[in-house]
């Protein structure tokens, strides 16, 4: 974006252009206050505020700043030879101070690959915007402080550039008890980026084990700290206490979200729930409760990575490269089995609220029994702990990147095209998935996704080509979803 201003004779009038927001329109206001605190008053002429280029809406406060520097500049209070390679950011209050604003990092961001190099945020965003390398960030407080330094009259060095350290701060996975097989799966989603859907009775874990998965997946890299944290500024949810984003996001939304809150809307647009979840984990609970048309949302981004918005002015893309973890009962009361006060066809309406397509796009499906008594009353802990896993998912990512070319590529992003070339069978492997494909009618993308979830398991076992029992796991947490025999295990008719 840039901020162009034209000062003539004529009619004292303001006029902003440039398809300008109802925020944008109002800066007249506070940049005239702010200059007038400065002591800069400006004389009575026709003003004409350009926001380049002229067909994209324009929202938000941080054009207050730079459509006072121009101001400056056009009445030749500021040198423009010292604007050169310089942009500006930042909403003005009344009194000239400079407050923050959303998506600085974005700016910063934009700065390092198109130019300029130099770039003034309110102290606020400083933190978050020096956290980009490349660029030259300076934070100030009022716009009296920017003045004397684009006069020289303030010595001013750019803020330090310090990367961000990814911590991790989850509950361990020790702490769950019983839920083998679960845990074998919540493993294997790990380590190759698989979606998972756990079915059960209401306590038997299923929140519990989602809520250390991102304890077990490994710390953000630099890039990502940068990406996640970009997302969050967009949408206003960054704060003091984290003006960076260095841990992986875990979002649960509630089920009565809407389609625009979960996969991103409004106008402009805004990151929706799967683009906050980006490089973390977004978590369903009570899956089959969210509106059918809100979960159908989902079946493009799971594959792309990615969700375009489409309004009538401009497309907007926004990132959205999560891992979906899923949790449902079995049927309404959530009980099944012998205590089940479900019908058949009750159980089949809240059942047929997950599409096949959508099911078909989810790797992993496992069925959790209730925790047992004896295994609640163990004193020792519940198995391996959450670093234990880590240091495994790890070792079976490095082999991934190894695989792919170092473009750290995970085995459940693998292309279609490239699935058979880099997931090898043994000749008894290949057996049994072709039995697997008679038996259970899989799809060529269910077939896929088996050969994907398979890989994963063998690069957990440090095994180059996939195995019969690395394909005989994968078809038992494929196809062997106690959810799926909920209405034969309710054992009731109507």
């Amino acid at each position: 974006m840039r901020v162009e201003v034209k000062v003539q004779d004529g009619l004292p009038i303001f006029t902003v252009v440039g398809l300008p927001a109802g925020a944008v329109r109002e800066s007249k206001e506070r940049v005239f206050a702010a200059l007038a605190q400065t002591g800069f008053r400006l004389s009575p002429r026709r003003v004409t505020v350009n926001l380049a280029p002229a067909d994209l809406p324009k929202s938000g406060s941080g054009f207050d700043l730079p459509i006072a520097v121009a101001l400056l500049a056009a009445h030749e209070r500021v040198s423009r030879s010292g604007l050169d390679g310089t942009a500006f950011v930042g909403e003005l209050g009344l009194d000239g101070s400079v407050r923050p604003v959303r998506g600085a990092i974005a700016l910063a961001m934009s700065c390092r690959e198109h130019g300029p190099g130099r770039l003034f945020v309110p102290h606020g965003n400083l933190i978050e915007a020096a956290a980009v390398p490349g660029v030259e960030v300076m934070g100030i407080r009022t716009l009296r402080e920017l003045i004397g330094i684009l006069d020289g009259d303030t010595d001013f060095r750019p803020a330090r550039h310090r990367a961000p350290v990814a911590v991790l701060r989850c509950p361990d996975l020790s702490e769950v008890r019983g839920q083998g097989l679960a845990k074998r799966a919540l493993e294997i989603a790990a380590a190759g980026g698989h979606s998972l859907l756990m079915s059960g009775p209401p306590g038997s874990g299923k929140t519990m084990l989602a809520k250390r998965l991102p304890g077990l997946l490994p710390p953000l890299a630099e890039s990502e700290c940068l990406e996640v944290t970009r997302v969050h500024s967009v949408a206003g949810l960054l704060d003091s206490e984290e003006p960076v984003k260095t841990t992986r996001p875990f979002r649960a939304p509630h089920h009565t979200i809407s389609a625009g809150g979960l996969i991103g809307g409004g106008n402009p647009p805004r990151p929706g729930e799967i683009s906050l979840a980006h490089l973390g984990v977004l978590f369903l609970d009570e899956f089959p409760e969210f509106g059918r048309q809100v979960l159908e949302t989902l079946r493009q981004p799971i594959e792309s990575g990615e969700v375009h918005i489409a309004r009538v002015r401009q497309t907007v893309t926004f990132p959205a490269r999560f891992q979906l973890i899923a949790a449902m009962n079995p049927c309404p009361c959530g009980m099944a089995g012998d205590n089940c006060v479900c019908g058949v066809r009750e159980i089949t309406r809240y059942r047929v609220r997950l599409s096949g397509p959508l099911l078909d796009r989810i790797d992993l499906q496992v069925w959790m029994d209730p925790v047992t008594w004896d295994e609640l009353a163990r004193t020792r802990t519940g198995g391996a702990t959450s670093g234990t896993v880590l240091q495994r998912v790890i070792e079976a990512r490095a082999r991934q990147a190894a695989r792919f070319g170092g473009d750290h590529g995970l085995n459940a992003l693998l292309p279609a095209d490239r699935v058979m070339k880099l997931c090898r069978l043994d000749p008894a492997g290949a057996r049994l998935l072709d039995e697997g494909v008679r038996r259970y009618g899989l799809s060529a993308r269910t077939v896929h996704r088996t050969l994907r979830v398979a890989r994963t398991i063998a690069d957990l076992g440090g095994r180059s080509d996939i195995g019969e029992f690395d394909v005989a796991e994968a078809l038992r947490l494929r196809a062997g979803s106690g959810s799926r025999d909920a209405l034969s295990a309710a054992g009731r008719t109507d």
